[in-house]
């Protein structure tokens, strides 16, 4: 269902605080407390108690006072307008972070909360760039916000010996700029969610199709600054691949990248500002390739005897060119406890690894892709289900963060986190992550719940998404620090890469010079001197 909103409504909203609640994800009306077979299963599982804890009140939570003096607020005020500067607690402390597991356990932890000065709210390219530039003089840090979104630290307040830092939220550069439908091809303002986004495309009978988990509340530069990959990628691709142009504002000026659909005059500069993070400079609009809505849409589920057969299946799919608009594998783990069909726990069991696919397109195409790869999957030991268990998928795909943090309510660590390798390859990183996280958990507690799921496939190779449960201790957040260090440490030693859509931000950077080698991050180093020497954007993150 498209979410559909007030344009001028939501250009207005200029000074308050972004949707999602400050200490968790999402809207209040999402938050359901976990049903009481639930709570009996974890309390047996995990040994805890299954009463939910009570939460920390958001106006009395402490900050820091503001280290912005009067002036330097009246100079930003000059530039974006003083109605769209913020120093209001509410407004800072929604820009606090993102909205990991141990963002949200520092949310709920006593004391003092990290918070940007100021959040300043720009409304125009030009608006961004003097911001850039009144920042750079003044050496303030700068962190690039869309909606708050990231689980990697990606928009954690960092000073990094900056005199200050505010959240620029780019939520009024929101619009539909201009639209070829002829080349199939839209311009969108870096402020726009994936629902707005899909609300004014489908005025004019298209759409991006990207979705996600992310979709309800993220930005389109958030997209782009991150490389996202949605659920339907295997169809549309990823948003990196959608992207034909992007304006971008640095503190050294203006860069407008992309001319047509393909050039060779010279390296593309767009790759250096997609994955970026904000590190680089601000994406303020962005040129996609956009798609008709579709006009049929056929559902399938299929059960596999274990997850290696699953893999197979799915590899000779996307192998052959008839991959789905949408193309998923759960683990033997994930699919026992129904993970795999509505992020949630309960419903009817299904043996083996459940799949889902989904096909988009006009009547014939889909039936023509889905023959072909219903035929694949069927050669390839795959048992069709029926349409219930993608539509059901379908139905709860953006519900799991409510799961996440019902669970951490009751005292249960859930985390998630993702890699991608080649197909050979797919089988012994698995394994070696799922040691890794079992082991590091396992020696601190009770033995953790390790699941898995195939999110994204290629001709060549596959990610790996995993979502880890186990019962949390009193120091949670290091915790789950010495599990994530063991899984990337798996990561890296096993020939996956340490992020294959989450991004880098601050929970990553160890491993990037294991990424990309130590060249390679003097190469990024050497760019982000040239773009931003003050080094005040999204300070600490991506860089090592």
């Amino acid at each position: 269902m498209v979410e559909t909103r007030n344009p001028a409504a939501e250009t207005d909203r200029t000074a308050s605080a972004p949707g999602m609640v400050w200490d968790a994800w999402g809207v209040p009306a999402g938050h359901k407390p976990l049903p009481e077979q639930v709570r009996s299963l974890v309390s047996q599982v995990f040994g805890v108690s299954g009463e939910p804890v009570a939460r920390r009140d958001e106006g009395g939570v402490p900050l820091p006072e503001p280290a912005l003096p009067p002036a330097l607020l009246a100079g930003l005020g000059a530039v974006v307008g003083t109605e769209h500067v913020t120093t209001a607690h509410t407004d800072r402390l929604r820009h606090a972070g993102g909205k990991s597991t141990p963002d949200l356990l520092r949310r709920r932890a006593p004391g003092t909360q990290e918070a940007p000065d100021a959040v300043v709210f720009p409304g125009s390219h030009d608006e961004v760039l003097a911001v850039l530039s009144f920042c750079a003089d003044l050496r303030i840090a700068v962190v690039p916000f869309g909606g708050g979104t990231s689980v990697v630290g990606g928009v954690r307040p960092l000073r990094d010996g900056c005199a200050a830092v505010i959240a620029l939220d780019l939520r009024r550069l929101t619009g539909l700029t201009e639209v070829d439908p002829v080349a199939g091809l839209a311009t969108l303002g870096a402020g726009l969610t994936g629902p707005r986004a899909e609300a004014l495309l489908g005025e004019h009978g298209l759409s991006l199709g990207h979705y996600p988990q992310s979709f309800e509340f993220a930005s389109i530069g958030g997209f782009a600054a991150t490389r996202s990959s949605g659920q339907a990628s295997a169809g549309y691709g990823r948003f990196d691949d959608m992207v034909e142009r992007l304006t971008v504002a640095t503190p050294a000026g203006t860069l407008t990248l992309g001319r047509a659909p393909a050039s060779a005059a010279g390296p593309d500069l767009r790759a250096l500002f997609l994955g970026s993070e904000g590190t680089l400079g601000v994406i303020t609009a962005v040129t996609l390739r956009v798609h008709p809505v579709p006009a049929a849409v056929e559902y399938q589920g299929w059960s596999f005897p274990d997850f290696e057969t699953g893999a197979a299946a799915l590899r000779s799919v996307v192998q052959a060119g008839a991959a789905p608009t949408v193309l998923r594998l759960s683990d033997e783990a994930e699919t026992g406890v129904n993970l795999a069909r509505s992020g949630d726990i309960g419903g009817g069991a299904v043996a083996g690894c459940l799949a889902v696919t989904t096909f988009e397109g006009s009547a014939a195409h889909v039936a023509a892709r889905s023959a072909e790869a219903h035929a694949l999957l069927a050669a390839a030991g795959g048992t069709a289900l029926g349409p219930q268990p993608a539509r059901e998928w379908e139905h709860g795909r953006f519900h799991a963060p409510y799961l996440r943090d019902a669970l951490l309510d009751v005292g249960v660590l859930c985390e998630t986190l993702e890699t991608a390798t080649t197909w050979s390859n797919l089988a012994a990183l698995k394994a070696a992550v799922t040691t890794a996280l079992t082991e590091a958990l396992g020696r601190q507690g009770t033995p953790p719940l390790v699941m898995c799921h195939v999110s994204h496939s290629y001709p060549t190779g596959a990610s790996l998404y995993f979502t880890v449960v186990a019962r949390q201790l009193d120091a949670a957040a290091k915790q789950w620090a010495l599990a994530k260090t063991a899984a990337g440490d798996a990561i890296t030693a096993h020939g996956g890469t340490i992020t294959h859509h989450h991004a880098v931000g601050t929970d990553h950077r160890a491993w990037m010079p294991a990424e990309i080698g130590d060249l390679g991050v003097r190469v990024l180093r050497a760019v982000k001197r040239e773009l931003d020497p003050a080094g005040i954007l999204n300070p600490g993150k991506l860089l090592p």
